[in-house]
């Protein structure tokens, strides 16, 4: 139940909770993927299962797409919504522009795409994820397999120009095989501690032969919903530069919390 949660649990959950306020019956929305996603799509179901919320989701994984299935909303693929009202999303890091670090959940490649096809971005996090510079998080990068260690070692030689404060680069692992994503993809896992120029980062590693995409989203996201364990929330909007602040009541509920 709700009073068994975690303090960082109970963050993500009033945060999802807010975040579907930006939710409006008939809208297309993307689905993100992750821990503190996972509690937006299944807030977002029980709007669809108890107050007939009509909403098409955009999956950005296919264990998001399970679990959207699971709870009752609509399910289609980006090309059949062809273009999206709000998508909503975790981040594995934010700095105070709203520039993000995602691909934790090795699914940055279709979070990217989706929420750019998008009229929104909004991010729903705990304050852990803020920081002053981008980088402490690992950054990942989805390189395809051909290859993959020729293009390890071009990113290694590109990051030596670059503004870095840590240069060392792991594929990620699932126990002895490498991680895949769903498109097939490895992952680099960029270990620099300080990003200074993310801009000049993101453009650059994109140009390196083999890598599908960086786990670096800039200028992407419209607003952070921040939680709290204490059940406080706010909502930080880059674009009108505001702050709002709530408070979200913890409620038993057997749908939400039946599995944890």
């Amino acid at each position: 139940m709700a009073g068994e949660l975690s303090p960082i649990d109970k963050a993500k959950f009033v945060a999802a909770k807010r975040a579907v306020d930006f939710v409006e019956d008939g809208m297309r929305v993307g689905l993100g993927t992750g821990s503190t996603a996972a509690w937006m799509v299944r807030c977002l179901g029980e709007l669809v299962r108890e107050e007939g919320l009509r909403i098409t989701g955009v999956p950005t994984s296919a264990r998001t797409a399970a679990l959207a299935r699971e709870v009752g909303i609509k399910v289609v693929s980006l090309d059949e919504a062809q273009w999206l009202d709000v998508t909503i999303d975790g981040a594995d890091e934010y700095d105070s522009e709203l520039n993000l670090i995602k691909g934790g959940g090795a699914a940055l490649l279709q979070e990217k795409i989706v929420a750019t096809a998008s009229d929104q971005m909004i991010v729903i996090a705990d304050i852990g994820k803020k920081v002053e510079k981008l980088g402490s998080f690992p950054l990942p990068v989805e390189v395809i397999p051909f290859g993959w260690q020729t293009t390890k070692a071009l990113i290694e030689e590109t990051l030596i120009g670059l503004d870095v404060m840590g240069r060392t680069t792991t594929l990620r692992m699932n126990g002895d095989i490498p991680v895949m994503t769903d498109e097939g993809n490895h992952i680099i896992d960029l270990h620099l501690n300080r990003i200074e120029n993310a801009r000049q980062l993101s453009l650059v590693m994109n140009q390196i032969p083999g890598v599908v995409e960086n786990g670096l989203f800039i200028d992407i996201c419209d607003a952070v919903v921040i939680g709290y364990g204490d059940g406080k929330v706010e909502v930080r909007d880059i674009n009108s530069g505001t702050v709002e602040e709530d408070h979200i009541d913890f409620v038993e509920n057997e749908n939400l919390f039946s599995d944890l």
